[in-house]
């Protein structure tokens, strides 16, 4: 049975070719993938590897995680589908726990007296 597993904390510069490497040390790899930013291109320092075996995945995780993968300390383990994931605190970016964007307060309406109060138009400025 085909395993996935996560691999994550992977430097900007590990490759597809790199994971490639070391895990076909192991076993047959069935794919792999490194999650990459859509706009910029630049990995978001996790990926995929998909083994062909339960034992050869169990056996990758034994090797690699906490192992060192191009100056970084990689975490391997077994993935987890989408809805299973931990309930760690998402980024700011993430769904809102809180109406509004500024930390849950109202939006403001009014700024003050900008214009100088003349309501000319002016800026404030008279002849």
């Amino acid at each position: 049975m085909v395993k996935k597993l996560y691999i994550g904390n992977l430097a900007d510069d590990v490759t597809e070719d790199d994971l490639r490497a070391n895990f076909g040390e192991i076993g047959e790899i069935v794919s792999l993938v490194i999650i990459r930013d859509k706009i910029t291109g630049m990995s978001r320092g996790f990926g995929f590897v998909e083994m062909s075996t339960e034992q050869q995945a169990e056996e990758a995780v034994q090797k690699f995680n906490g192992g060192e993968l191009l100056g970084r300390t990689i975490r391997v383990n077994e993935a987890k589908p989408k809805g299973e994931q931990d309930d760690r605190p998402r980024s700011p970016g993430g769904p809102s726990r809180r109406p509004g964007g500024f930390g849950g307060q109202p939006p403001r309406t009014g700024f003050g007296n900008r214009g100088g109060g003349s309501g000319s138009g002016s800026g404030g400025r008279r002849s």
